[in-house]
């Protein structure tokens, strides 16, 4: 079969690679145009782009998905499939094009988690169990009908970040199986059927990882978990009438005899505690305003005054 592919961070590259290096026809690449990033802003390639070239894929990198020029391009390719792994919506005439159509590799157990961040939404709604899924493209976002799923168990304190790469490395092999079922012709679609219970995933943005202090110390631990290490969960704290801006990269749910307000700071031995609903958590790893992260531990040391006088902001 004659693969396009379709995909930008580093998720995308495992499951290119395991095409790749399974001997897939993979016939051209689609990946998001280079972006500036750093201080000097300088121009920087995707992740797949960076792998593509390595291996002399062809890459295109459109601005506009329905442009003439790109549908040109990527009909000369004459596509039977296109596989999307971590890229943006595709209109219909771009997904609709090969005779196989375009399937997607989903981090999540759809129906359950459609939307841009499965991974982190499933950590942060205390979820026990994930996977991933490989579905046909149709005009909604994430709701094609499925052809593969596989299950995977999410640990008490696993962080988004693990939970992606084990889930980046168990699409690679879900999309692997998907294709050698696609290319026997000896497979099954199964519809979608959303229920009640089924959450969605929509993108997180910065504004959304405030933690909210009035929350039970199982909730914040999970908020947390599920924004580490990206785009991370931060909060505002108070001292001697200044505010300033705290991330907050691991905290552990504990008993605690110590009580306050709902965003108290509670120094217990060189430990850093903070009240909320039920209990406290500890603060594990923090980073301020310009500052590297650092463990809180360590934090305490020098600045044991700042926070017996600090309070944290309670949305």
């Amino acid at each position: 079969m004659r693969i396009v592919f379709y995909g930008t961070p580093d998720f995308a590259v495992a499951s290119l690679s395991a095409l790749v290096e399974n001997g897939h026809n993979v016939v051209a690449v689609v990946t998001a145009p280079d972006r500036p990033a750093g201080r000097g802003h300088k121009m920087l390639p995707s992740a797949v782009k960076i792998y593509s070239e390595s291996k002399k894929l062809p890459v295109m990198q459109p601005t506009n998905l329905k442009s003439e020029d790109f549908i040109n391009e990527l009909t000369s390719y004459s596509p039977d499939i296109q596989i999307v792994v971590a890229f943006r919506m595709l209109p219909k005439t771009v997904w609709d094009l090969p005779p196989l159509g375009t399937f997607n590799v989903h981090a999540a157990l759809l129906p359950n988690y459609r939307g841009a961040a499965p991974i982190n939404w499933a950590i942060i709604n205390g979820e026990v169990e994930t996977g991933v899924s490989t579905f046909k493209l149709q005009h909604e976002i994430d709701t094609g009908s499925i052809l593969l799923q596989e299950k995977a168990s999410i640990g008490e304190d696993e962080t988004a970040g693990e939970l992606y790469n084990r889930l980046m490395n168990l699409g690679a092999s879900l999309l692997l199986e998907s294709l050698n079922l696609i290319d026997s012709g000896n497979y099954e679609l199964v519809p979608q059927v959303v229920e009640e219970h089924h959450k969605v995933a929509p993108k997180i943005f910065k504004a959304d990882c405030e933690i909210d202090w009035s929350r039970s110390k199982k909730e914040i631990h999970d908020f947390v978990r599920g924004l580490n290490p990206f785009p991370g969960a931060f909060t505002y704290f108070e001292h001697q009438g200044v505010t300033d801006r705290m991330k907050v990269l691991s905290v552990r749910p504990i008993d605690s005899s110590q009580t306050g307000e709902l965003g108290s700071v509670l120094i217990e031995d060189s430990r850093i505690l903070v009240q909320c609903s039920d209990g406290c958590v500890e603060l594990l790893d923090i980073q301020l305003p310009g500052k590297r992260q650092q463990n809180a531990n360590d934090f305490v040391l020098g600045n044991r005054t700042l926070l017996e006088q600090a309070r944290l902001i309670v949305k």
